[in-house]
């Protein structure tokens, strides 16, 4: 424990110097865009995207969240209790996403198919309700990342107002903090789908299962973590200062005790800890476009 708390505490500290201004030329971006929909998913990105549209536009500004399988449940909650803390318009839209073969696939463009299919959605609801813009939550530091879905934020013409305003993932959190939103150390989230390999197919059985095992695992007190799916394998992943609590024979016991009937054969704690991405690796063996 005493080398954590040193690494933490050698950690490069956050340079607030024109964070300020950047929010005031966020605020007046979206008020420039008069009524908007924000693609809301709860997280600490597009949480303080709605806060910071409310805040702009009031009662034309609207979060919607899609009403998927692939949405824990948890995260929804969290989405509906964050709305009315912050007293901002909120509401579901049904996607179909698992309906699609493409998507079930799930070769390197899922996400693009399940954006693809929220952004479709959303424009349907704007025209429907006249609503000028559709914005989401992608932040400077997801340009480096391998993220499909922002192909088709790019093909809907979906804006990104926090990329607009320079805002990487820690000046977003420092933020909220100030701003006093509960949101602001919110652990990364990501859809239950991303948690099975490309080339795995992606069933609502099995994120199914995936939601059943992290919920056992937020009960158990862990905080950042996920359930990869390899089949009868489980990976489990924990954040690497929570290691030191995984690492004991009671939670092995617990693990199994959790895992066993979730119909998994194996299961493993995987050693390098939490990283977000992980199975993006795999992108990495490509040959002419697929995954080998």
């Amino acid at each position: 424990m005493a080398a954590l708390v040193t690494l933490q505490a050698s950690a490069p500290q956050l340079d607030t110097t024109g964070l300020d201004q950047k929010e005031r030329s966020l605020l007046e971006n979206i008020r420039s865009l008069e009524r908007v929909i924000i693609a809301y998913s709860g997280g600490t990105d597009s949480a303080y995207l709605a806060w910071a549209a409310h805040r702009a536009l009031g009662h034309d500004a609207i979060a919607v969240t899609a009403d998927s399988a692939s949405i824990p449940t948890s995260h929804k909650r969290d989405a509906e209790a964050f709305a009315r803390e912050c007293g901002f318009q909120h509401q579901y839209i049904q996607t179909n996403e698992f309906d699609n073969p493409d998507y079930v696939k799930n070769d390197r463009d899922r996400c693009f198919h399940c954006k693809d299919e929220l952004f479709v959605r959303l424009e349907a609801f704007a025209a429907e309700n006249g609503y000028n813009h559709i914005i989401y939550g992608v932040n400077k530091d997801d340009l480096g990342d391998y993220r499909p879905g922002q192909r088709a934020a790019k093909i809907h013409s979906v804006k990104a107002p926090l990329v607009e305003a320079g805002l990487t993932k820690a000046e977003i959190r420092e933020l909220s903090r100030r701003a006093g939103l509960s949101t602001w150390d919110r652990p990364a989230a990501a859809c239950l789908s991303s948690r099975v390999p490309y080339g795995t197919p992606v069933t609502v059985k099995t994120i199914q299962t995936i939601e059943q095992g992290e919920e056992a695992l937020r009960d158990l007190g862990f905080r950042q973590f996920r359930v990869r799916f390899h089949g009868e394998l489980v990976r489990i992943e924990v954040a690497k200062e929570e290691m030191p609590k995984a690492l004991t024979a009671e939670m092995a016991a617990s693990f199994t005790e959790i895992f066993k009937p979730l119909g998994f054969l194996y299961v493993t704690l995987d050693l390098e800890g939490y990283r977000q991405g992980s199975l993006n690796a795999a992108l990495q063996k490509v040959d002419g476009g697929s995954l080998i």
